[in-house]
């Protein structure tokens, strides 16, 4: 009997592990990396450097006999993963496209060449964090990192004196921010050095609040883009915060053939001709305009598990097949279970009172009544809350994956499992704004998923 193909999984958690799980049968896995948000894993950022742990993974890929490398980890996983398997000759993205992508700056100024119709306005903000805020500037704006993932640091300041309050951070806040991008920066330095430094922050035109804003997924495979599907954003009324994302799309198919088009302008101009991508975009259905949010260079992993659902397409299984060189075209599919699918997100705001997580009796029942759910939640100290709602605005207390039938069936069963698990329904009818509004009252960028 011939072994299991042996791959190697990078930065492997959440979402991406629940992926992996579905492909066990298929593959041997192989897995490297910590856990951002989990002590005391994540005290490995100390010290942490991109070339070093990739170059580690190439010695151990050759003494175990990796067929691929791959990862859908934002902040370390997928650079560190291209530049493993550019090290063994494997099949990956180049890491140029991935810092290109990941650059926020850089991949705005690219866009502004191949795309200037779906470009916001931007520029970049020439001030170290905690220094004075110039006069002059385009205010209000949406300012984010030119690195950062998770939506953390991203929001929309209306005067000089938000922007100012928002860029001062604490020592500590300086340490993790700093330690977050620098290994980022090293291999920018390296391989992307016109892209110029990521430790620095940008300014973006502001949107209309309400604007649809939706994610395009999708894959590339001999230098040709393809579309996997798009997924709806809806979010918090009047905030930054994602409450859920639902598939199939309500985009016409019109809209979605737009938004590829300007994926494969984008991304052959970075040089991206092999992986998988996902694209963030608002839609003006006034204007018709779209216009690009940001652009990851892996799989929007929470997504995964609706596109199984609706589609019968798991994209983990693509990942694994780019990762060995294989057109993920040529999968089999299996049987779509549902019509329509979700992924839940239950937030609590400031002022709001932290809810209770459920107990293993109501998540007994949940499992009875709806077989088909996966639920997370996320408890969190009274110091984690307080950085959250200071770096995202909110926190996220749970999420749960849920399909139906069609969209009124999946709302009925959503807003059922929600009560039986004592949170707010995620649905705007549902949902109390906090006694205390965030003052960010726009959409934002950044799957935090």
């Amino acid at each position: 009997m011939n072994p299991l193909p042996t791959v190697g999984l990078l930065f492997n958690y959440d979402w991406d592990a629940l992926g992996a799980r579905r492909q066990a049968a298929h593959w041997r896995f192989d897995e490297a990396g910590f856990d951002l948000f989990s002590f005391p894993s994540n005290a490995r950022l100390i010290g942490f450097d991109l070339r070093r742990f990739a170059a580690a993974q190439a010695r151990r890929a050759r003494r175990r006999g990796w067929v691929g490398v791959t990862s859908q980890h934002e902040q370390f996983g997928a650079l560190a993963a291209a530049l493993t398997a550019e090290a063994l000759g494997l099949p990956g993205t180049r890491p140029e496209a991935i810092l290109a992508a990941q650059h926020k700056l850089y991949a705005r100024r690219v866009l502004q060449q191949v795309a200037p119709e779906a470009n916001l306005r931007y520029q970049p903000l020439d001030v170290a964090y905690g220094d004075d805020i110039p006069d002059g500037l385009p205010l209000p704006a949406f300012v984010k990192p030119v690195k950062a993932a998770f939506s953390v640091l991203a929001r929309a300041v209306r005067n000089r004196a938000e922007l100012q309050a928002h860029t001062r951070f604490g020592r500590r806040e300086l340490w993790v921010i700093r330690h977050l991008v620098e290994p980022f920066e090293r291999v920018v330095r390296e391989r992307l050095p016109e892209a110029g430094s990521a430790h620095a922050m940008l300014l973006e035109e502001l949107m209309p609040p309400g604007l649809p804003q939706y994610n395009l997924d999708g894959w590339v495979f001999d230098g040709r883009a393809h579309a996997l599907g798009v997924v709806d954003a809806i979010m918090y009324p009047g905030t930054q915060a994602f409450m859920r994302w639902e598939h199939p799309s309500r985009a016409p198919a019109a809209l979605q053939a737009q938004a590829l088009d300007v994926a494969r302008r984008f991304l052959a101009a970075i040089g991206f001709t092999h992986g998988l991508f996902n694209m963030e975009f608002f839609h003006d259905p006034a204007s018709g305009r779209l216009t690009v949010i940001e652009f990851n260079p892996r799989l929007a992993s929470q997504f995964s598990d609706l596109y199984l659902r609706v589609q019968g397409v798991d994209p983990h299984a693509m990942a694994l097949a780019l990762a060995t060189g294989q057109d993920p075209a040529t999968l089999p599919r299996v049987a779509p279970v549902a019509g329509a699918a979700a992924s839940l997100v239950y937030r609590s705001f400031p002022g709001d009172a932290p809810p209770a997580m459920p107990s293993r009796w109501q998540l007994a029942r949940l499992q009875r009544e709806f077989p088909d759910a996966l639920c997370f939640s996320f408890p969190r100290s009274a110091g984690q809350r307080a950085r959250d709602d200071k770096w995202l605005g909110s926190w996220r207390h749970g999420i749960l994956q849920l399909d139906g039938r069609d969209e009124a069936d999946l709302r009925e069963r959503a807003l059922r499992a929600s009560a039986l698990l004592g949170w707010r329904a995620p649905y705007a009818d549902q949902w109390v704004a906090p006694p205390v509004a965030p003052a960010w009252t726009f959409p934002v960028s950044g799957v935090s998923r």
